[in-house]
């Protein structure tokens, strides 16, 4: 009960202070905020009219390599089949939950908000990282949290598998589309990127689509040391996702480690929690917190057997702007 209340209030604290944003000025617009510099106090629900000013320092252009590629198939693979049924809302299910990937047959499942169509030009919220995490099937991955506006250019992942814990900003206005970006969740990035405010390393991602004709998106992460939005990635032309709405979820690939019965995942992520805070959509040039009624969420009482692992909880800590989900 102790933690419910602390949970309420935290999410009523980050609507509160969301909502007082409400008049900012879009972040595409790049407005400066008082204080160029780092302040001592570190606010864990960034302002979405902070600084624009530079660039993520570590995030690169990854080469090609089998493992990569692999990964990028399918999830890709998992993003047409959701388009084909006509949204990650209806997909059709299998036998233990979620949807069967062909080429690595793999349990393809999520959870989490979908901000409608029509509704926003931007989002912003504040992922949990566990750079302690480690992934150690090939085969297997953690996608979460993960999030996109509607139509936009790319989608900025926390992405663990067994190749290394990273963030990427996937690509999904070219073709094939993939990762353009990755950054490694090592020492400068935790520094860099994140604050523990919450108890637990966690950054701050905001897209915004910056020419509406050209449908030119930037993705940003915010540097807690410069007080400010640095540019992750930017990218125009056509979303090739299939998918009209946006999306900011926990999603698994997984199969069955046959030593224990539930995905490898279960045991391996025991003691991670996947926390996504300050949903917050821009429309019209002003910022609020994700709500029901334009980001529903996916279902209401998923179950972890339907995740390959039961001891999974799925904890709406939000008015549909906060959510976690942890064993």
């Amino acid at each position: 009960m102790k933690r419910a209340r602390t949970a309420l209030l935290s999410a009523t604290a980050a609507l509160a202070a969301l909502a007082a944003l409400g008049t900012a000025a879009p972040a595409a617009s790049h407005p400066r905020a008082a204080g160029s510099t780092a302040s001592a106090h570190r606010d864990p629900v960034p302002s979405p009219g902070a600084p624009h000013r530079g660039t993520v320092t570590g995030a690169r252009t990854p080469g090609h390599s089998p493992a990569r590629d692999r990964a990028a198939r399918i999830f890709a693979e998992g993003r047409r089949a959701a388009a084909r049924a006509g949204s990650l809302s209806r997909h059709d299910r299998i036998p233990g939950g979620g949807t069967a990937t062909p080429e690595a047959d793999l349990t393809h499942n999520w959870w989490g908000v979908f901000p409608q169509p029509g509704t926003h030009d931007g989002i912003q919220a504040t992922h949990s990282v566990d750079a302690s995490y480690r992934v150690s099937d090939s085969e297997n991955f953690t996608y979460s949290p993960t999030t996109k506006a509607q139509n936009s250019c790319m989608e900025v992942v926390t992405a663990y598998w067994n190749s290394g814990n990273e963030i990427w900003a996937w690509d999904w206005c070219s073709s094939p589309g993939g990762p353009a970006k990755t950054l490694a969740v090592d020492a400068a990035f935790l520094a860099t990127y994140t604050d523990k405010a919450s108890g637990r390393p966690a950054y701050s991602v905001q897209m915004v689509q910056d020419d509406a004709a050209a449908n030119r998106w930037s993705a940003y992460l915010y540097n807690y040391r410069t007080a400010g939005w640095d540019l992750l990635f930017r990218q125009s032309g056509k979303d090739q996702s299939g998918l009209s709405h946006g999306w900011d979820m926990f999603e698994i690939y997984a199969s069955v480690n046959p030593a224990t019965g539930t995905g490898y995942y279960c045991t391996e992520a025991r003691a991670t929690v996947f926390d996504s805070s300050a949903v917050a959509l821009r429309s019209r040039g002003t910022w609020r917190p994700a709500r029901p009624a334009d980001s529903p969420w996916t279902e209401e009482s998923p179950q972890g057997r339907d995740f390959l692992c039961p001891p999974l909880k799925f904890l709406q800590a939000g008015a549909n702007d906060h959510w976690t989900v942890r064993q």
